[in-house]
């Protein structure tokens, strides 16, 4: 059996993109992690330490987006989409969707969004 947890949402301050302006004055990033876990022991002994303690994975994220500058958010994504699988061993499958409201773009638009989705290797 597996069961779906989500962290929606999440916002950090980061200086993430191309562009020289992006890094020198920064701006918020929103990240969505979906997690298929394999349900194992963590639900009939309803223990953590089976399972993904959603406040560890949201210090992950987030020392993720906050920490080395990346010029992608497609690579940022992939890196975080990576970091769950290694530190949850019951984690299967993550998508990483992070949104960037304001995005140098010529033109009105809510936001630019990217989604990565990984699995791990049988």
């Amino acid at each position: 059996m597996q069961f779906t947890i989500r962290l929606e949402n999440c916002a950090f301050f980061a200086r993430h993109g191309v562009f020289s302006e992006e890094e020198r004055l920064g701006q918020r990033f929103f990240v969505d992690a979906v997690l298929r876990v394999e349900a194992g022991e963590g639900l009939t002994n309803d223990d953590i330490g089976e399972t993904v303690d959603y406040g560890v994975a949201f210090s992950l994220i987030e020392e993720i987006v906050t920490g080395t500058r990346r010029y992608l958010i497609e690579a940022l994504a992939a890196d975080i989409s990576k970091a769950m699988l290694n530190s949850f061993a019951c984690v299967q499958h993550v998508e990483i969707t992070i949104r960037k409201p304001n995005a140098p773009v010529q033109g009105i638009l809510d936001y630019v969004e990217v989604c990565v989705d990984q699995t791990r290797d049988q």
